[in-house]
């Protein structure tokens, strides 16, 4: 079957190429980590890690938190479940990182997006997250333009109705679950969440299309 090349999880799809330029800064920091490295992935996924050709680094383990746990193959991949926003089962500073991509927009509320940056920074001794820019022109998750401001009832519509996101029609119970759970962050709610990090921007068009917030000890790309 050929794969669909808006799908960011399919390897060589615009969403991973993005996804890759972006990870070339984390393996620098993992390049100067010395020693074993445990990572912990909020909302991530063992395809994710297999398309980042990870076999030079020998030294990572990594963790997948998801609302259940996901069958893996990689021998340096486990998955666990969990609750992003409450991570009662890791200890403070358990991982050396912790990684996350396009998972904390999923949350429904501020007060979610809260708990969840909090919990990343408690159990990690360093944390990359990611997430896309509000006010890019493209809404990532419809690929539409600025769908993002539009009422949620027309949203339906458009969703249920036409093909004009990805090119199909969405199920009722797939529309209304995304319109409910996806809150795009501003730059300001989202440097005030990792208010002690960097942000660097990653640059589309000379917009600012997605934003990553890091502590790590070496400078981010420009």
């Amino acid at each position: 079957m050929k794969q669909n090349k808006l799908d960011s999880n399919n390897k060589g799809s615009i969403g991973d190429r993005f996804r890759s330029k972006r990870f070339r800064f984390f393996e620098q920091f993992l390049s100067k980590y010395e020693g074993n490295v445990s990572i912990l992935d909020v909302g991530g996924t063992e395809n994710f890690w297999k398309n980042r050709n990870l076999d030079s680094h020998t030294n990572v383990k990594i963790t997948l938190l998801n609302l259940s746990k996901e069958d893996t193959t990689l021998p340096y991949i486990a998955s666990v479940a969990g609750d992003a926003t409450n991570m009662n089962s890791f200890n403070t500073g358990q991982f050396d990182v912790v990684f996350s991509n396009s998972v904390i927009e999923h949350l429904y509320t501020f007060k979610n997006q809260r708990s969840m940056a909090s919990e990343c920074r408690r159990v990690g001794k360093y944390f990359f997250v990611q997430t896309p820019n509000k006010y890019f022109f493209l809404e990532p998750h419809y690929l539409l333009p600025y769908f993002q401001f539009v009422p949620k009832k027309i949203g339906f519509w458009l969703l249920t109705k036409t093909i004009l996101s990805r090119g199909y029609r969405w199920s009722d119970e797939d529309a209304r679950q995304y319109l409910e759970e996806i809150r795009l962050l501003s730059l300001n709610e989202f440097s005030e969440l990792f208010e002690h990090g960097a942000i660097y921007h990653e640059k589309f068009l000379g917009m600012s299309k997605s934003y990553t917030a890091h502590n790590f000890p070496i400078e981010g790309p420009e």
